[in-house]
């Protein structure tokens, strides 16, 4: 089986560096975009598997893009990096699709986890976040 294709998607260049590091062993990592406007259109054309996005990000935000793009029908597994500690927006990454909402500082531990479990259809919510 060939490895799952990941698009990434952060305003930060030294995370997008730091995560397709710790993907590229089991994932192919075939675009990285830093906004969300440019997460559509790689989107469209790359057709990933999966798309690990942050929330915040120029223009527009992680969870609009993705709401455009499921519009668009585009269907990879998504899968939320932030900061943000939130469970509200971790409940609003699922209700518009999301298969996991992982916290940056553990992203070393929970990032493989996550996308392995979306390709099991199940959603990966952050330690942090767990009651």
């Amino acid at each position: 089986m060939s490895a799952k294709r990941v698009l990434l998607a952060d305003s930060s260049p030294a995370v997008l560096e730091a995560v397709t590091r710790m993907l590229e062993p089991e994932f192919n990592v075939i675009g990285t975009v830093s906004d969300g406007s440019s997460l559509i259109g790689e989107a469209e054309k790359l057709k990933p598997d999966v798309m690990i996005v942050d929330l915040l990000m120029p223009g527009l935000s992680g969870f609009e893009a993705v709401r455009r793009l499921r519009k668009r029908r585009v269907q990879a597994a998504v899968i939320f990096l932030t900061v943000h500690s939130d469970l509200a927006l971790a409940e609003e990454a699922r209700a518009i699709g999301a298969m996991g909402y992982v916290l940056k500082p553990s992203a070393d531990r929970e990032l493989l986890p996550a996308i392995r479990g979306a390709q099991e259809g199940s959603f990966f919510l952050s330690a942090g976040l767990r009651g």
